[in-house]
């Protein structure tokens, strides 16, 4: 994983600005597509790196194979934004997110509901303890 010099705290919490903002412009009740795009559009403009729909080869023994793992956003090439617009979020969810992480050796997630009434309750931030 490459490193860059901004601060993956900082840019979680600009990510976060812009998931409220996009969340109290539409409100619950929309398609996934709809949040995604309109949440890269805020970080963009927010003026962060973003990549949509990132593919993740998984690496079995020494063999690459490329089956269709996307990320849904990556910002700066170190945050994973995985975007959901459902009724709850549930252990796959988690599991999903967690897997992001550690197949792109990526440290931070954050799993974003966008489907509920107040957006810090559809927030989730995930965590992969990378071992040296």
């Amino acid at each position: 994983m490459v490193e860059s010099n901004v601060n993956i705290e900082e840019v979680a919490n600009k990510v976060i600005g812009c998931a409220i903002k996009v969340h109290k412009a539409l409100g619950p009740g929309l398609l996934e597509s709809a949040y995604k795009e309109c949440l890269c559009y805020e970080l963009i403009k927010a003026g962060l790196f973003v990549e949509k729909e990132k593919p993740m080869p998984l690496i079995y023994e020494e063999v690459k194979l490329e089956i269709g793992y996307r990320i849904d956003l990556l910002v700066e090439k170190k945050l994973v934004i995985e975007v959901k617009s459902k009724e709850a979020l549930n252990d796959v969810d988690l599991a999903q997110t967690l897997t992001y992480l550690k197949i792109g050796d990526f440290r931070l997630g954050l799993l974003i509901n966008f489907n509920v009434t107040l957006l810090k309750n559809g927030l989730k931030r995930v965590a992969n303890k990378i071992e040296n």
